[in-house]
């Protein structure tokens, strides 16, 4: 198992990079081509929405993602440090019931669709995102 971490300032020009690094490893790792779209964009949604709430909240906080390769699957996750209403303890969101606010539910919803699983860890000390896709290393060693 390989991870790559990558931390960043709440700017929304970082959030290509994320995109960027985040597709490059997911090829890397043996993703299929057709679902690296989805990658990219499912990536780029959970870190617009971290920065975005750190720039309300915690605008000097960085940002952090860590990719890897785990079991056959290529896995995200993006952690915020901004404070979360959705809950007092850090456990699983239900998906099905998203009461955070409109656009931060919305792009957990877009994060859902795209993603092959995903997983939102709400908490008072942030959210941490967790998406994921198949993945086979193609003969090339990981990252």
């Amino acid at each position: 198992m390989a991870t790559v971490e990558l931390t960043f300032s709440a700017l929304p020009a970082h959030v290509r990079t994320a995109r960027l690094v985040a597709t490059a490893i997911a090829r890397r790792t043996g993703v299929q081509e057709s679902l690296l779209d989805e990658v990219r964009l499912a990536v780029g949604e959970a870190c617009s929405r971290a920065v975005e709430a750190h720039r309300a909240h915690c605008p000097g906080e960085p940002i952090r993602i860590e990719l890897r390769d785990d079991s056959g699957r290529f896995e995200v996750t993006v952690s915020d440090q901004a404070p979360s209403d959705e809950t007092m303890q850090e456990r699983p969101l239900d998906l099905g019931v998203l009461s955070d606010s409109f656009m931060s539910g919305f792009g957990i919803a877009v994060i859902a669709g795209l993603a092959d699983d995903v997983e939102v860890f709400p908490s008072p000390k942030g959210m941490r995102i967790r998406m994921s896709w198949p993945a086979a290393t193609n003969g090339h060693p990981p990252f």
